[in-house]
């Protein structure tokens, strides 16, 4: 089979490359992967950094040989000119677009540019390629249906929201029903595949590793950095949770599932993360004391406690409050335990050793 994935330096596309190559190294002729060049390292360079990586499963360092004569790397810029690597009757049998602008701001002002890198590109390579493919592969969001609350099955087709949390998540719902209807307008077969929040691993070595830290991890980098005895009130509800998967389960879910007729799925965990326990157990990991909870909204017109507490709700806090006081969810994993079990363990626990882990590593990302 002939794969084509996009994003393959993110979170996510390395985790996914790792998968699809474990998983299915004897049917796999040749993997596409379309990689932006950086000011001083090429797309070859980068794609051989997530290779060689010390952090690689061990399949992948004991085939590296092999494994680099199944990949082709393209240079982003040709990369919507599929005649230029494909030639005029190479076909690819399944392209997973896991590549994505994540962009958690509110501001108006971003609006325009979160729906081009999104919707927009999505646009753009589906009209490359529809021709050129037998299925489409999209990864989404699970946040993509906004903050509706109660039971959330996989089926976000005729789901009516408007409640999205910021301009990322409707874009990724807007992408959604584009290519659904794209698709079906073509007779293209698809998949729509929804990752919540991705954490560090927790099947492969090393446990907890994740190639980049964003979302709760920034909240964690904020108070690890903290120098002061300032106090913070943090704005949330006791039923607030946040739905969180280790990064090397939704990949494994991914490389599994692409053959499979499913169009829509959820790559969940069963059960949220409560805002309050999960926060206090990030704090307690970093060693910051001074928080207390509220569910009073702070900004600059009811007023700041002290620096630290502004400082927050100006940065970090401006994107994640919108998180912090969703409304709680159930998940419908019925369908997602038939094809990988979710593993068990303990949700606080994993959050501590996660944090632990990033702050072992200086928080620093991979720089692929």
């Amino acid at each position: 089979m002939n794969i084509l994935l996009t994003g393959a330096t993110g979170t996510l596309g390395s985790r996914v490359l790792y998968s699809l190559l474990e998983q299915r190294f004897d049917t796999i002729h040749i993997i596409y992967l379309p990689v932006r060049k950086k000011t001083t390292v090429t797309p070859e360079k980068r794609i051989q950094h997530v290779l060689l990586s010390e952090f690689a499963p061990a399949f992948i360092k004991d085939n590296s040989a092999a494994i680099f004569n199944k990949i082709m790397v393209i240079d982003a810029d040709d990369f919507l000119n599929p005649t230029s690597f494909l030639g005029n009757t190479t076909k690819i049998d399944f392209f997973i677009h896991a590549a994505g602008f994540v962009n958690l701001s509110t501001d108006p002002n971003a609006k325009t540019e979160i729906f081009k890198e999104n919707l927009q590109f999505t646009k753009d390579i589906f009209y490359a390629f529809y021709k050129r493919i037998a299925k489409f592969i999209y990864i989404s969001t699970a946040f993509a249906a906004g903050n509706v609350g109660g039971l959330i099955q996989n089926d976000f087709s005729a789901l009516k929201t408007n409640a999205y949390r910021n301009h990322y998540e409707a874009s990724k719902h807007a992408s959604e029903l584009f290519l659904m209807q794209a698709c079906q307008e073509n007779k293209l077969p698809f998949q729509i595949l929804r990752p919540s929040v991705l954490g560090g691993n927790i099947l492969e070595k090393p446990n907890y590793f994740i190639s980049k830290y964003m979302v709760f991890y920034l909240f964690a980098k904020f108070f690890n950095s903290v120098n002061t005895e300032d106090t913070v009130r943090i704005t949330t509800t006791e039923t607030t949770g946040l739905n969180i998967i280790p990064t090397d389960y939704a990949a494994q879910v991914i490389a599994k599932v692409i053959t499979s007729d499913i169009e829509q799925l959820n790559i969940v965990h069963t059960t949220e993360t409560n805002m309050m326990k999960g926060i206090a157990q990030i704090l307690n990991t970093v060693g910051f004391a001074n928080f207390s909870f509220t569910t009073d909204k702070i900004n600059t017109k009811t007023g700041f406690h002290s620096k630290l507490e502004a400082f927050y709700y100006e940065t970090i806090g401006v994107h994640l409050h919108p998180y912090m006081t969703s409304k709680p969810n159930t998940w419908d994993t019925n369908l997602l335990e038939s094809i990988l079990p979710i593993p068990e363990y303990n949700l606080e626990d994993y959050l501590a050793e996660t944090v632990a882990f990033a702050m072992k590593n200086k928080f620093r990302n991979q720089k692929w």
